[in-house]
């Protein structure tokens, strides 16, 4: 983890940066483009959008528009609820793909375990896998109990869980059974939506290191192995998200960051949600 192309291998063999740029609420057009082409012109090297962001379109087009070779970037976009089962899957992928405007993607998600579903579209990723399509392929929001699901048919089991984390939702016993089953774990909402900024605890941390309490809580999410996704439009806090690589949380800091755990979530509960 010495810069924002250091990478964690994924249990087949890909390479996921531990950092990249999260779009959800970035607005199609400009927004979304300007946003990715800062992201990448800053070093970023991993973008992380979905179907039901409505702005794959931009994604790929921010993507086009920089100077980045498109072999040294990892995309990722996730199947909406809407459209899982086996064959609606596939339906969806081919028509995120052609927004994205790219040849292959590097990881797809199951962005929400719908009940009854969930397993189908996990078999359509496979197929999506097994056919070249996807480098990589994964699940989004999915407890233990769901995983176990997935685990027990599964011929290819998912090489990415993407998560609510954060440190008032450290998700231990999760974050344990990823590793456990070679699964990565990555964080999405990683600051709670801006929440945790005026905490005393990592103000107090972050005063220490001459860093910010955003700076602080993702370098915490690395060293804790999760890869994460902050999303930002503004040039400067993206710039000032991707500089943690150049200090280090000590033992007693970790510990003190994980006693902050609430299991408080800012988004859905994965078995309680209707969309």
């Amino acid at each position: 983890m010495k810069s924002l192309a250091s990478t964690t291998t994924l249990h087949n063999g890909v390479e996921m940066p531990w950092f990249g740029l999260g779009v959800f609420k970035v607005e199609e057009g400009q927004e979304v483009e300007a946003s990715v082409k800062l992201a990448l012109h800053a070093g970023y090297k991993s973008i992380d959008t979905a179907a039901i962001y409505k702005n794959e379109e931009g994604v790929g087009k921010g993507i086009r528009e920089s100077d980045v070779p498109r072999e040294e970037l990892f995309i990722t976009t996730k199947v909406w609820n809407a459209d899982q089962g086996y064959e609606s899957t596939l339906k969806a992928f081919d028509e995120s793909m052609e927004k994205l405007g790219l040849e292959y993607l590097d990881l797809y998600l199951v962005h929400w375990p719908v009940k009854g579903k969930y397993v189908d579209t996990w078999k359509a990723l496979e197929k999506l896998y097994k056919d070249g399509k996807v480098r990589a392929i994964g699940v989004s929001n999915f407890h233990i109990h769901h995983l176990e699901d997935i685990l027990e048919v599964a011929e290819i089991k998912p090489m990415v869980n993407q998560v609510e984390y954060h440190p008032k939702l450290s998700q231990v016993e999760l974050l344990n059974f990823c590793k456990e089953n070679g699964i990565q774990l990555e964080a999405w909402s990683p600051l709670m939506q801006g929440q945790l900024l005026d905490n005393e605890v990592l103000k107090e941390i972050a005063a220490g290191h001459n860093k910010s309490v955003a700076q602080v809580i993702l370098r915490w999410d690395l060293q804790n192995g999760v890869v994460t996704i902050p999303k930002s439009v503004k040039e400067h806090r993206i710039k000032e998200n991707a500089d943690i690589f150049d200090f280090e949380l000590s033992a007693d800091e970790m510990q003190r960051i994980h006693a902050l755990n609430e299991d408080k979530r800012v988004g859905p509960d994965p078995d309680n949600f209707d969309f």
